[in-house]
């Protein structure tokens, strides 16, 4: 008898031991992130790598995220569909890219001659964006989460020299967003290449000039290879904010701790990128005019001139494009106009006083 008892108990125990792995598996998601970038890309594209590890490490592996570049699962315009449809669970991505689905989009990401990247996250952290945000997008079945910053953005490449607002109409120039119709409005051909295609469309002539984020992600695309001129002030983008989205759907079947280390790896990815990318940004500029004989240029006076009268338009006309768009529009405009002056006592001035 003490022979078959010891023989069951030490079954139970193996049983328990076998078994140990597979509860652990059970409790193991196992999510797909979708991305707009290509794989690894400097800037968004590490952004997105950084916030799967991040909340792999913090849940000690009760959430493993899969991260997929564009076109691996989808193209890289259809990251919102994807994920609020459950084709993915989660998302790395801008959020301009939806203007046409929902106009007030293009505020989560940036606006011309908008809020500058510090005034951005005040206004989204601290200034009643994210709430207006999350309204924004639940219709479309996902959780919006600022996810990376490329900082200041550079206002495009160029094949040839811009001499005056004359070099810009019949130009055909990669720009999105916001930024994209105040280009257009100036007689440009928007196109809405992917990010993957931009260089090849430069070098076979689909497209004259683009406009993508800054010298730290740029040179990665190595887009001066072709379009030497290199024009500033990003006054089509003077932000870079990057979104990560969460399906509602799979979001709402959280745990509260796992709903904390999600936003807690987004908000840690969207400061750490944006201090990244100074480096990255700094590193890269210097690379690009002194090794690559890159042509740095600013923008014609006149150009910046007309293309600020343009931006106005287009934010007047925006804010009656339906109640949900006027609602954030008049958030964005009143944060921006209670901010300018302490940005103008304090960056602005320093900057100036600094010489350098």
């Amino acid at each position: 008898m003490t022979t078959r008892r010891n023989f069951t108990v030490a079954a139970g125990v193996a049983a328990g031991v076998l078994a140990a792995p597979a509860i652990a598996r059970a409790q193991t998601l196992k999510w797909r992130m979708v991305t707009s970038w290509p794989k690894r890309l400097p800037g968004p594209g590490m952004s997105a790598e950084r916030i799967a590890e991040r909340i792999r490490t913090l849940s000690a592996g009760k959430l493993d995220i899969a991260v997929y570049a564009a076109g691996e699962v989808v193209p890289a315009f259809e990251v919102l569909d994807a994920v609020g449809n459950g084709v993915a669970d989660i998302g790395h991505t801008a959020s301009f890219y939806w203007q046409g689905k929902m106009p007030a989009s293009s505020f989560f990401t940036t606006v011309p001659f908008g809020l500058t990247p510090g005034e951005h996250v005040a206004w989204v952290d601290a200034g009643g964006g994210q709430a207006l945000w999350d309204e924004l997008y639940a219709p479309f079945g996902v959780k919006p989460f600022m996810g990376g910053n490329t900082g200041v953005c550079m206002g495009g490449w160029f094949r040839r020299e811009l001499k005056s607002l004359a070099d810009l109409r019949g130009l055909k120039l990669r720009t999105l967003g916001l930024g994209g119709e105040v280009y257009r409005r100036l007689g440009v051909t928007p196109q809405t290449t992917p990010p993957a295609e931009i260089l090849m469309s430069l070098q076979s002539g689909v497209i004259d000039g683009a406009e993508f984020v800054g010298p730290g992600t740029d040179i990665a695309l190595g887009l001066y290879r072709v379009a030497p001129f290199y024009y500033y002030p990003g006054f089509n983008k003077p932000n870079g904010t990057g979104e990560c989205i969460v399906s509602l759907k799979a979001w709402n079947a959280l745990s509260d701790d796992l709903k904390a280390i999600i936003a807690h790896a987004c908000a840690t990815e969207a400061n750490y990128a944006l201090a990244e990318m100074e480096r990255l940004n700094a590193q890269a500029l210097a690379a690009l005019v002194n090794e690559h004989n890159v042509k740095l240029a600013t923008f014609p006076e006149g150009l910046v001139a007309a293309a600020r009268a343009q931006a106005n338009d287009v934010l007047s006309e925006l804010a009656g494009r339906g109640a949900a768009t006027g609602k954030v529009h008049a958030s964005y405009a009143a944060f921006r106009e209670r901010t300018a002056p302490w940005s103008r006592v304090s960056i602005e001035s320093v900057l100036r006083a600094r010489g350098t």
